[in-house]
Formats: structure tokens, sequence, C-alpha cells
């Protein structure tokens, strides 16, 4: 699609949304029918036909849970977010990038992310218990224009859909309001500890439109500001009131271990977030990555099984919460295993490394060095691309966590080198940490897996689309 028709077709994409909102102020049902109209009419076979019809019968049912749900985020959200996040995490990112991205995997022969994530800074204004900013300092960043060639660069290649980590993004906030000012039409989301969030930072996201936020959190306020300080929590709740007043679009980012597994999924913990404003939830697996990690926080078989039922039972159709959660380990099933190594999604650190996952600090390329697409090329990304799926049960998807014998193998044959920042560690040194693990999780998703397959339906973005290793 030349540049003029693309924009084109964004204007009337962006007209049809401005007439659906308006008619969805006057009749919800009848305007948010509209939306899945339009939706169909331009993305078409970007979702199975069941899908459309599926969200055409939620509207049609005001009691549903999730018709609740889209009628409190309608109410909530500044219309400017509303229309932003349309236009550019659908228009862009899910139509007219993705179409973009299998295209230029066939032209290159390598993996095209849909999304990026990048480290602004390993600036933090916290010092939290563990983590590796709060030891290394505030010593590296990638500078504006070096994030704004990385983005001109993706846009080129299809890539609309930009995260942002550290370090604390935040500390960097003017250079990233000036990123989603530029590039209107990606869509922006930084992970963050939420203390530096303010009225003025919240009117500037609203005129954007295309930033939201996932605030991190370990659970209630005892425990999480025994690792994050005293006072922590109160100003992350304080955060989330502005950000609701605002009428923002955030959610949370929990990791979680061993130790906290239980609260943070907990029905006291989710009313509550979700009484602040929060809209989704990610949960990450602890992942023992570092010299200074510690495997206890690893959580048990039994722990990982019950993230694998909770979270499924959080965000049913039935029951559960109005809250959308996803679970980036135990939900590898739903989109066929890793995603990382440029798969989905890429790491950029804030000292250059193009790394295949924000845990998998090994890198054979660095930007400052060489272009967006030589990076992709790289010896280890081209090795993710010809060894994914890492494995055939997707609820074993990690190179590292549950088949290290993997990464170890991939990373001494590429030559790729240690970009962990805080000190270098060997590769055999992080998967002995997993072995142990990945033996007794093993049997745990084999009967999970045998149970609970699910297969995915349509494009597959495999070099080989068999079932991977078994």
């Amino acid at each position: 699609m030349s540049t003029l028709s693309h924009k084109a077709a964004r204007a009337s994409f962006g007209s049809a949304i401005d007439a659906a909102l308006k008619h969805v102020n006057k009749d919800r049902e009848k305007g948010l029918l509209q939306l899945v109209d339009l939706t169909e009419k331009f993305m078409g076979g970007q979702f199975l036909p069941e899908s459309y019809e599926g969200a055409r019968r939620m509207i049609q049912d005001p009691d549903s849970k999730w018709m609740q749900y889209v009628n409190r985020l309608m109410d909530e959200i500044d219309p400017n977010v509303i229309k932003m996040s349309a236009l550019n995490l659908g228009y862009e990112a899910a139509f007219h990038g993705t179409k973009t991205i299998r295209r230029m995997r066939e032209i290159h022969g390598c993996n095209i992310p849909w999304l990026i994530l990048m480290d602004p800074t390993s600036a933090c204004n916290l010092h939290c218990t563990g983590c590796w900013a709060a030891e290394y300092g505030h010593k590296l960043n990638l500078t504006y224009e070096e994030m704004d060639s990385i983005i001109t660069q993706g846009k080129e290649l299809g890539i609309y859909f930009y995260m942002l980590t550290g370090g604390e993004p935040l500390m960097r906030k003017k250079d990233i309001i000036r990123l989603c000012r530029k590039h209107h039409d990606c869509a922006f989301h930084a992970f963050t500890n939420g203390t530096l969030v303010d009225e003025a930072f919240c009117r500037e996201m609203k005129e954007a439109g295309n930033l939201s936020l996932s605030i991190s959190l370990e659970g209630f306020e005892e425990v999480n500001d025994l690792r994050r300080g005293d006072g922590v929590f109160g100003r992350v709740m304080e955060a989330m009131d502005i950000l609701k007043r605002n009428g923002q679009l955030f959610g949370t980012s929990i990791c979680y271990t061993s130790k906290n597994v239980e609260t943070v999924t907990s029905d006291e913990f989710l009313d509550m977030i979700i009484e602040k404003g929060c809209r989704f939830s990610w949960y990450f697996h602890y992942m023992p990555v570092g010299n200074e990690a510690a495997p206890e926080l690893l959580p048990t078989k039994e722990q990982r099984t019950y993230m694998y039922h909770r979270i499924r039972e959080i965000r049913g159709n039935t029951g559960g919460k109005q809250i959308y959660t996803m679970d980036f380990q135990n939900d590898g099933e739903f989109v066929g295993g890793c995603i990382a190594g440029g798969r989905n999604y890429c790491h950029i650190n804030p000292n250059g490394d193009v790394e295949p996952c924000v845990f998998i600090h090994y890198s054979g390329a660095n930007i400052r060095e060489t272009t967006l697409l030589e990076a992709l090329k790289q010896p280890l990304f081209m090795a993710y691309r010809d060894n994914q799926p890492f494995n055939g049960n997707h609820l074993r998807p990690c190179p590292m966590l549950e088949n290290p014998e993997i990464l170890e193998q991939m990373v001494r044959e590429t030559g790729a080198h240690s970009t962990d920042l805080q000190s270098e560690e060997p590769v055999e040194h992080l998967c002995e940490k997993c072995r142990e693990y990945a033996a007794e999780w093993k049997p745990e998703a084999e009967a999970l897996w045998e149970k609970h397959h699910f297969e995915q339906k349509g494009y597959c973005n495999y070099k080989n689309k068999s079932e991977g290793r078994k």
C-alpha cells in the first residue's frame, strides 16, 4: 500500500470510528454493533468469523460480564484515548501492520516482530531489593534520536506497537511524550512503578491518546513496600486515582513468585485494582535471570498449575472478575509457544543490545552498530526462527525455563555474548538454574496439555509449520 493510500485508509477508518462513537453515546448497543461491523469491514480475515459473531452476541446481552466491562470502559475512558487505541492498535498494528509484517517476513527470510520492547533508560527513582537497576546505577540511556530511529525503521517493516520498560521509563517522560506525538500512528505502552505519574503527565497522555501504562505491584502494602520501599504502595494507589480521574487506559504488571502467587490472584487484590480503574493485568512468571537471581522464588509445579487454572477463571465469560488477565508463560498455547527472537517481539536494552527476549540477556547485535533489520537477522535470532516452536507442548514454550538445553545450544552455536547489565552471566550458569524446574514441570504440563489441548487456528508464523519438538 502506498503512503498516500495508507493515509487515506487511516483517515477513512478514523472518520468511521468517530461516527460510531457518536452512536455509542446515543444508543450504546447500536453504536457498538456498528463498531463490530466496521472492524469486520476493514479487517475481515484478520479474525475468524466466529469472533465477530461472538462480539455481537456479547453486545446484545447487557447482563453479560464482558458487556458490563465494556460499558464501564466506555463510560470512564477518555474519548480520544478510545479513538487512538482503536486506530493504532486496531487499524495500524493489527490490520495494516500485520499485513506488512507478513510480507516483510517473506521478503527478508527472517522473523519480523509485531511489537518491540525497548528500555529508554537504566535509571530508576526507586531502589528495589533484588533489582539490577538499583545495583547497576543510572548510566545507560537510549537517546531520543536512537528511539526515534528504531520506530522509524520499525514502521517500514510494519511494526506499530512499542513497549517501554527500564529502569523506570518515566524518568524519560518528556522524550516518551515527544515520541508519542511524532509517531501518532503508533501505540505505546510503558511498564512503570507508577510513582512519577502526576496530573500534568496525564494531561499530556490524554492529548496524545496513544500511551497506556502497566503499573508494577507485588501485592498489598506490607509485601510491596518491603521490596520497593516505604510509602511506595500509597504512591501507586494515588497514581491509579489520577489515571482513572483522567480517563486513562492502564493495568498492572505483576511478577508472580513462590511467595506471592496466591495473594496477587486473590479476590481481595483483584477487587482493589479493579476499583482503582485497572482494565487488565499482566502476570509474569519469575525468571531466575542474573548471577544474583534467587531460584527459590520459582513457583512450584503446584503453584504454576494453580496459575494456569486461576487466570482462566478470572477472565472467563462467566464468573471471575471484570478485568482481562494475561499470563505471559501459561498463555503460550494461544500464541503458538515462544514469541521471542522477533517471532512476535524482541527487546532492546538501554545499551542498545538487541536481545531475543526481555528475560534472555544474550545478543550478537547492537542497534548503534547495525540497522534494525540487520539485528533481526543476527545468528541468535535466526536460530530462534529455525527452532521455534521449542516444544510441541505450548505449556512448555520457553527455550530457557522449560527447555534450557535449547537456549544453551543456540547461544553456544551462534556466538552470542552476555548482555546482562549487572554482570555477565554464562549461559551454562543461567540454564543450570532451570533444569530441575523444567524436569518437575514437564509431567504437569503434559497432563494439562493432554486434557486441555488448544489447537491454534489460522496464520502461524513459524518457519516450518510443524508441531515442533516433543
